[in-house]
């Protein structure tokens, strides 16, 4: 079976799909892998290193897309702006796709690989057991996000993070705050510690306190009545509309308080939650930061604009998009390593061997046999 690695054409991503270490594993598995040449330049990965591992390099993108039997990608497929060729086109039927596909934000394109007949498997939406913590790319890329967004707002920041004594005075520590204790907020936590910052957290689940607490940061917590804050799978859910303004109230008394903001709070197929409004960054003191690592879903401050950096009321706020691909390095390593492990799950003596009774292929799965299997 042919595995084909193709080069990211989307604007901006650096990461790819596949890491030299990566290629022998897989040959072991009796899998030979078509490598698109340049594929691994965005990421400081030669083609010599691919070639010394046992990858074939495939100059041709059409003829790679036509021989491989599975196609490892990390965007979704897009049009080839040379090609004048969608990357959909250029797979034949019956070939499979392991990708990020967040298929809720592009229902017409999983109706369009579904009608391809080709099997797409999305990296969203690995269950959160233990037994596929190994192929988790959201979290994977979410600790990425949440140790850059730390180092962008301190390069924006006009102070020190720790505590400095000096000839000339002490300096006090700066203070963040991190809205949202998920993987990349408990990564921005950690990382801002280190630093030397004093960091308080805020989450609407209870649960990840004591996490928050093990990192040295402090728990902001509201006391919701008992209302239901996370799924099955400890995704957060939203808020009532009480609840809500019971939040904005809390937020009101600590965001003016930081010396920089980091904002990771979303929900799986929703717009982000606006946690920061207009009124609270024109409370917060001038020279202060606002990183919105939730940005790509609308964002979490009112005042965000997506790919850009803004000032408002003296307040610096960033909204990046793709923050992973800014350190493709083990951004890749990483991703490598959660795409290889799915897809070994997947293939059984060198064939595909799809068992729908287990959980990771049947949650990831979105389309199969020319339909698409979730709604």
């Amino acid at each position: 079976m042919k595995v084909g690695v193709p080069k990211e054409i989307v604007v901006g991503e650096n990461r790819v799909a596949l890491v030299p270490d990566a290629v022998g594993l897989l040959r072991k598995a009796g899998l030979q892998i078509l490598f698109e040449s340049g594929a691994g330049e965005g990421a400081f990965f030669p083609d010599r290193a691919y070639e010394a591992a046992g990858a074939t390099i495939v100059s041709d993108p059409v003829a790679l897309f036509t021989e491989a039997d599975v196609v490892l990608k990390v965007q979704t497929p897009v049009l080839n702006p040379v090609l004048g060729k969608h990357e959909v086109e250029l797979m034949r039927e019956g070939t499979v796709l392991i990708s990020f596909l967040q298929p809720v934000s592009h229902p017409d394109l999983v109706n369009c690989l579904a009608e391809r007949k080709i099997t797409v498997f999305s990296m969203d939406l690995i269950p959160r057991i233990a037994r596929a913590q190994k192929m988790d790319a959201l979290s994977s890329q979410s600790t990425v996000a949440g140790y850059k967004a730390v180092l962008v707002a301190a390069s924006s920041l006009g102070k020190f993070f720790p505590m400095l004594v000096t000839a000339a005075g002490t300096i006090p520590p700066a203070k963040v705050l991190v809205l949202g204790a998920g993987v990349a907020g408990l990564q921005a936590i950690a990382t801002a510690r280190r630093l030397g910052a004093m960091v308080q957290a805020y989450d609407i689940r209870p649960a990840v306190k004591e996490q928050v607490e093990s990192l040295g940061g402090t728990f902001i917590e509201l006391d919701l009545g008992g209302e239901k804050t996370e799924d099955v799978s400890g995704y957060a859910e939203e808020l009532t509309a009480k609840s809500q303004e019971r939040e904005k109230v809390l937020l009101r008394r600590h965001v003016p308080e930081a010396d920089i903001v980091i904002t990771t709070a979303l929900i799986p197929g929703k717009r982000a939650p606006v946690l920061i409004t207009a009124e609270m960054v024109q409370d917060m003191k001038a020279g202060s930061v606002i990183v919105d690592l939730a940005a790509e879903a609308g964002g979490n401050c009112e005042l965000t604009e997506p790919d850009s950096v803004v000032t408002r009321y003296g307040v610096t706020i960033h909204g990046p998009l793709n923050v992973p691909s800014t350190m493709p390095v083990h951004a890749s390593q990483m991703y490598s390593k959660n795409i290889s492990s799915l897809l070994l799950q997947l293939v059984r003596n060198g064939k595909l061997e799809l068992d729908f009774n287990d959980p990771v292929i049947n949650d990831t799965c979105i389309t199969h046999e020319g339909r698409a299997r979730h709604q």
